[in-house]
């Protein structure tokens, strides 16, 4: 009876010691990722998702960084210490992958967007279409460069033949937010964004979407930083992105599962 006892005492420790053990590692297990978004990602990612995330996850801290795809991708070949890239294109998570940079196989293709013409609430100018984006005297486009929505604008207008006309009278934007707010600020006259920024600013209004055949595919793609030293946090990231949940909040914004 004595030696039961003795036994049960035994691994009532043990089971105690394990629990501490257990305790103690989640507690060295917490995390703190970075996120690198594209600008128009900004209000989804930053005001909801991240939150959400944390809620569920209290051991991983989700911090951002947005600007234009184009610059982000070349903070990441510079080195910066970033866990989970976010493009507005595939070509900038593209030349990370040809790079080794990305985790090629953490890759998806989350989301998808539209190209829009917009111009100013209080525009009295005709402007109801691409064909018309010619009667403005300032245009606001991302910088083809760097921008992907701008890459988007460009492709679609020298499709449509009329390139090189718009950028003569074109102001380049360092983002898309940067241009979206150069039309609800009356600085220019008709602008291309993504639709998804242009349904975020009331001083805004949408005429047209490109045309039918003159743009690809707008593709958001997410994955992971190759150097992440979080890389277990960083695919909890990943996941939670492509739930339900998560997809629920950015249809809210106008986005679409692109898988």
């Amino acid at each position: 009876m004595k030696r039961s006892i003795i036994l049960v005492v035994i691994l009532s420790f043990v089971f105690s010691l394990a629990g501490c053990s257990t305790e103690q590692k989640v507690v060295e297990n917490e995390d703190k990722i970075l996120v690198a978004a594209a600008a128009s990602l900004n209000k989804c990612v930053g005001d909801e998702l991240i939150p959400l995330f944390n809620e569920k996850y209290p051991n991983v801290t989700v911090y951002a960084t947005y600007d234009s795809s184009g610059k982000l991708q070349t903070q990441i070949e510079e080195g910066a210490e970033v866990d989970v890239f976010m493009s507005a294109a595939m070509k900038q998570m593209n030349a990370l992958n040809d790079k080794g940079l990305m985790d090629k196989d953490s890759v998806v293709q989350l989301l998808e967007n539209k190209i829009v013409l917009i111009v100013p609430r209080n525009s009295d100018k005709e402007i109801n279409s691409f064909d018309d984006i010619l009667k403005s005297d300032m245009i606001a486009v991302g910088d083809p460069e760097s921008v992907p929505a701008g890459q988007y604008a460009k492709e679609a207008l020298e499709n449509l033949g009329m390139w090189d006309e718009v950028s003569s009278k074109s102001s380049f934007g360092t983002n898309v937010t940067e241009v979206l707010n150069w039309i609800a600020e009356g600085s220019a006259e008709a602008g291309i964004v993504y639709a998804t920024d242009a349904a975020s600013n009331d001083n805004v209004k949408v005429v047209a979407e490109a045309p039918e055949g003159s743009v690809s595919k707008v593709i958001y793609p997410a994955g992971i930083v190759q150097a992440s030293a979080n890389q277990e946090s960083a695919k909890l990231f990943i996941e939670f992105l492509k739930s339900r949940e998560a997809m629920e909040v950015f249809e809210k914004y106008g986005f679409i599962g692109a898988e």
